[in-house]
C-alpha cells in the first residue's frame, strides 16, 4: 500500500492510494472527488472533463468528472458548487478522509472516505452529509460515479415471478420526463438491463429500487463493479423510491447510487457506503444476449468476491 500527496491534471494536492491491483487519485484542492480508479497500466474507468482539470474558484458548479457525493432530492443545494479546496483531510493507513468546506447558506457538509483494501481492487467509500444549519433539513446522500465514454451498463433483474404464485409488485421503475423506452441504447429483458453510452445520444435517466447488490460497467477491457445495499420496507428513498439511477448523454454515463431520506436535525448526519471493485484485461463480451452476459460476467463477479 502507498499513499502521497501527488500533483495532478493541474492540481498541486491529490492523494494517490495504490496496492499492487489498482491505483485511485482523489482531489483536494476541488471537491472532494475521487478522478482516477485503474489498474496498473490500465485505463481510468471514470470520466474527466479536459477543460476543467486544474481550475477551481468557478461560481457555478463544475462537473469535472470522476466520483462525488452529492444531495437528493436533485434542487439548487445539489448543485452548491464544490469549487474550492476541502476543509480539511485526514489520511488514513489504507486511504483518505475529506470534508468539503461548509457552503454558506445551505449548512450542509458533504464528506467522503475511501479506502483500499491491501491485496485486492476492493474499495469502500462512505459518503456522508452533515446539518449544520439551525434548521432541519429531509435529505439523502447521492454517489455519483461518471463513468468514461463507450462503454455498457449491465444491471441484473430480480428472478421472475410464478403466476398465480406471486401477486404482489417486488420492483420499482423510475423514468424521467426525457426518458424514452423505445431509445435502443436500452435493453430490458428478463435476466439483465443493459444501457449503452454512445456519442449520438441524447440525455435519459432511469431510477429502480434494486435489490441485487450490484451494478457493472464494462469500458474496452475493464470491467467495474458497484455493490450497494437495499434496505427494503422500512426506507424511503428518494425519487417515488429509488435506491440507484443512471444516467447517460453523448459524453458520459453515470452509476448513481443513494440513501434514505432523512430528516436531519441541526448536527445529525446521513450517510449510505459503495464497494467497489474493477477488473482489467477481461475478455471481450460477444454480446448483449442475456446468457452471453451471464455466461461471461459470472466467472468475472466470482474472481472479484462479488458473489460466491
Amino acid at each position: 500500500m502507498q499513499i502521497q500527496i501527488v500533483p495532478h491534471e493541474g492540481w498541486q494536492n491529490s492523494v494517490q492510494i495504490r496496492n499492487a491491483h489498482v491505483e485511485l487519485i482523489f482531489t483536494l484542492d476541488v471537491g472532494p472527488r475521487v478522478m482516477v480508479y485503474q489498474t496498473p497500466g490500465g485505463q481510468n474507468i471514470f470520466k474527466k472533463y479536459a477543460k476543467e482539470m486544474g481550475g477551481s474558484g468557478e461560481k457555478e458548479f463544475v462537473a469535472r468528472g470522476g466520483h462525488r457525493v452529492w444531495i437528493s432530492p436533485e434542487t439548487d443545494v445539489s448543485r452548491v458548487p464544490d469549487n474550492g479546496p476541502v476543509a480539511k483531510y485526514e489520511l488514513l493507513p489504507n486511504g483518505v478522509h475529506a470534508e468539503e468546506a461548509l457552503p454558506a447558506p445551505w449548512g450542509m457538509r458533504k464528506t467522503l472516505t475511501v479506502t483500499l483494501d491491501e491485496n485486492s481492487s476492493k474499495v469502500t467509500v462512505l459518503h456522508r452529509v452533515i446539518n449544520e444549519s439551525d434548521q432541519p433539513v429531509t435529505a439523502a446522500t447521492w454517489g455519483v460515479s461518471m463513468m468514461a465514454p463507450g462503454g455498457v451498463e449491465i444491471i441484473p433483474q430480480p428472478p421472475m415471478g410464478l403466476w398465480p404464485r406471486d401477486l404482489l409488485p417486488e420492483r420499482v421503475i423510475v423514468p424521467w420526463t426525457y426518458t424514452d423506452f423505445g431509445d435502443p441504447r436500452y435493453r430490458i429483458g428478463t435476466r439483465f438491463i443493459t444501457l449503452r453510452q454512445t456519442a449520438d445520444g441524447g440525455p435519459t435517466k432511469l431510477g429502480l429500487f434494486h435489490n441485487q447488490k450490484w451494478v457493472a460497467y464494462l469500458n474496452g477491457s475493464t470491467l467495474f463493479v458497484k455493490c450497494f445495499e437495499a434496505e427494503a420496507g422500512v426506507a424511503n428513498y428518494p425519487d417515488f423510491g429509488c435506491n440507484f439511477e443512471t444516467y447517460t448523454s453523448e459524453e458520459m454515463l453515470e452509476v448513481e447510487t443513494l440513501s434514505p431520506l432523512k430528516t436531519l436535525q441541526p448536527g445529525q448526519a446521513v450517510e449510505h457506503t459503495e464497494v467497489w471493485f474493477l477488473a482489467g484485461n477481461v475478455p471481450p463480451l460477444a454480446s448483449l444476449d442475456e446468457q452471453d452476459i451471464s455466461d461471461w460476467i459470472t466467472p468475472i463477479l466470482r474472481r472479484l468476491g462479488v458473489i460466491s
